[in-house]
């Protein structure tokens, strides 16, 4: 089959799973949750370096087809849809790769006011309190100061998502980002998808934004997060007071950088 690919990356509860389950709802399709590709790419890469002793049996084709072959091969036949879109919050990091590999490939990353983010993963550890979760290792311990700490650090959750996403805003190969706000897709999503298609050249598609279906009830609940990748049926906005002490939300309010035009030097789109 002649499948195109396409990359959904960004930041961690910023509406990427809320993305891929409207875009599955067009059958030309196939659009999920955070899956094992991005890893794997990671593990191959390493395993073809130089600490292995065979690599100078690996040629950069033979690299790249090797690469490739992950994406064919695990999208095989079963799967029917004619354009596929991965998702990972690590192919921000990967801008250069993929482009080679998928030339006519986009990456749309899905951002929103980290503040809330924070805010958005301190209230799925208090809701499931007795189930620790693996977003921390499953480590019962610690205090909200703690845990945003954890988040926003360079290997957190957040902080190494935010870091990959500036290095594709700022990198050479930007041309090939759009950036698509959280809140656009809650509050306006007709234009949000408008717009992501008019970005990955595909004809436009009568979604159904008050009926939205996606599940992933056994992997939260293994991962000791129920609700992590909830998506409700009706695409709304739902305003609410944040549960973190005062301190914590004004500490991350200046990170949303896409906001301003004049930090914006390669005019990457910002839906």
């Amino acid at each position: 089959m002649d499948r195109r690919f396409h990359f959904i990356s960004g930041l961690p509860r910023s509406g990427s799973t809320l993305l891929s389950a409207i875009l599955a709802q067009n059958p030309r399709f196939h659009a999920g949750m955070s899956g094992p590709l991005g890893g794997a790419f990671n593990n191959l890469l390493g395993e073809l370096s130089g600490r292995n002793e065979y690599s100078v049996f690996v040629s950069d084709a033979q690299r790249r087809r090797m690469l490739k072959g992950l994406f064919d091969n695990y999208y095989g036949p079963e799967y029917g849809a004619e354009v596929v879109f991965d998702t990972n919050r690590a192919w921000c990091s990967k801008m250069g790769q993929l482009k080679d590999l998928f030339p006519q490939g986009k990456v749309i990353a899905c951002v929103r006011h980290v503040s809330w983010i924070i805010d958005s993963v301190e209230q799925l550890i208090r809701k499931n309190a007795f189930q620790p979760s693996s977003i921390f290792n499953y480590q019962p311990g610690g205090t909200v100061y703690s845990r945003s700490e954890g988040l926003a650090n360079g290997d957190g959750m957040v902080g190494y998502a935010y870091n990959a996403l500036k290095e594709a805003f700022y990198g050479g190969d930007s041309q090939n980002l759009m950036l698509l706000r959280y809140e656009t897709l809650t509050s306006d999503p007709q234009r949000a998808i408008r717009a992501v298609y008019d970005f990955i050249g595909e004809p436009a598609y009568q979604h159904d934004f008050d009926n939205i279906s996606y599940q992933a009830d056994e992997f939260d609940l293994r991962a000791g997060t129920p609700g992590l990748h909830t998506v409700r049926k009706k695409v709304a906005v739902r305003e609410r007071p944040t549960v973190l002490p005062p301190d914590v939300f004004r500490r991350f309010e200046n990170d949303i950088f896409w906001l301003d035009p004049a930090l914006n030097p390669h005019q990457v789109r910002v839906v």
